[in-house]
């Protein structure tokens, strides 16, 4: 593997359940550039949708083409990995029965946080409120589990997005059978705070080459735009979050203990060495400036990523003169979600109109 040359084929059916501001848009392109590669199909949304369903639970109908006619059996995907909220039954009616699942957490403090910035416009609980800090002191005097769905993003998001209550008690018999549903369902859990570390363990599971797992970070926030919590903001946002810290904790240590079983110590230092020297080498060989830019920097409009919130969205700009089939990589690499979610939607469905981008015509 650490040469390139896994045993047996690589695997083609993959399940990757999207949870919210936890380099999920990174593993995004992983997938659709691994996708493309390959010509497998991708579960993408229907019409002019952007996303499976979410914030409601996931149903096969909101994949395009699954059901070729109201009478026959769904059609099956290679890979799904769009926005929904996980729902067993519905995701296996479009995806095989040796689809791989797997999904990526991040330490709760850091993903309300930058759930916060992106969110503030969108999210009622977060709508009227300065700060974080000022949230985190009194979260029900603007938190209204009520309104459901729309607070998703408030509270336990990553928990909301595995299909479970997120206003749920954190109580200690409930947590452990949800934590067992998942560890039934998902062969693997990566951690944010670990990518590197994350794409060796995948690669290993997958049998991908190393080209396979290397990217850019992507939907990345300029530091300006990123708030540092006080200490208490901090204890607080692990309370509030309660269920998103108890799943955090532990997958962190099982994600851990999978790879020192697997591969120990020193061959983990090797492999993470060996992808971020590659990654080094496809900066050199794409990027005009390593160091990515914000909107206005962007000289390609079509290389722009969607900006949200408070939230100041960086992308890239490619070096000139490259060779076009160079180009074609570099472009599939540094492409925002959004854009390449409709670029393989009209690859796959050259005869449906295509998605509209509007935030690009602005």
């Amino acid at each position: 593997l650490f040469r390139g040359q896994a045993q047996g084929p690589p695997v083609t059916n993959i399940m990757f359940l999207k949870t919210h501001k936890t380099a999920s848009s990174t593993m995004l392109n992983i997938l659709y550039r691994f996708a493309e590669t390959h010509n497998l199909s991708v579960a993408l949304p229907a019409g002019s949708s952007f996303h499976l369903g979410y914030p409601w639970l996931f149903l096969a109908r909101y994949v395009e083409g699954a059901s070729q006619n109201s009478t026959g059996p769904p059609r099956r995907f290679n890979v799904m990995c769009n926005h929904l909220r996980f729902n067993l039954p519905e995701v296996q009616k479009v995806m095989p029965n040796d689809t791989f699942y797997f999904s990526i957490l991040r330490n709760p403090v850091s993903q309300l946080e930058s759930s916060f910035i992106y969110y503030k416009s969108y999210v009622p609980a977060f709508r009227r409120v300065a700060s974080l800090d000022a949230f985190l002191a009194s979260p029900w005097t603007h938190y209204n589990a009520s309104l459901g769905l729309r607070n998703a993003h408030a509270r336990n998001n990553m928990w909301f997005d595995f299909g479970f209550d997120h206003n749920a008690p954190a109580e200690d018999s409930y947590v452990r059978a949800r934590l067992a549903d998942v560890e039934r369902r998902f062969q693997l859990l990566l951690i944010a705070e670990h990518f590197d570390e994350s794409m060796v363990l995948l690669r290993r599971r997958l049998r991908w080459r190393l080209d396979d797992v290397v990217a850019f970070r992507l939907n990345a926030r300029s530091p300006r735009s990123v708030t540092s919590l006080a200490p208490e903001s901090r204890e607080r946002a692990k309370r509030w979050c309660a269920l998103d810290w108890r799943l955090y904790q532990h997958f962190n240590r099982s994600f851990w203990a999978q790879l020192h079983s697997e591969l120990g110590p020193g061959r983990l230092r090797r492999e993470v060495a060996l992808l971020r020297a590659r990654r080094r080498e496809l900066t050199a060989l794409c990027l005009q400036d390593a160091a990515p830019k914000n909107k206005t920097q962007i000289t390609d409009l079509r290389l722009r990523p969607y900006q949200s919130g408070a939230a100041d969205i960086l992308g890239y700009n490619l070096r000139q003169g490259l060779d076009n089939a160079t180009l074609r990589t570099c472009q599939r690499m540094v492409m925002p979600e959004i854009q390449y979610m409709a670029h393989l939607y009209a690859l796959q469905f050259p005869e449906k109109p295509p998605k509209n981008i509007r935030f690009l015509e602005e």
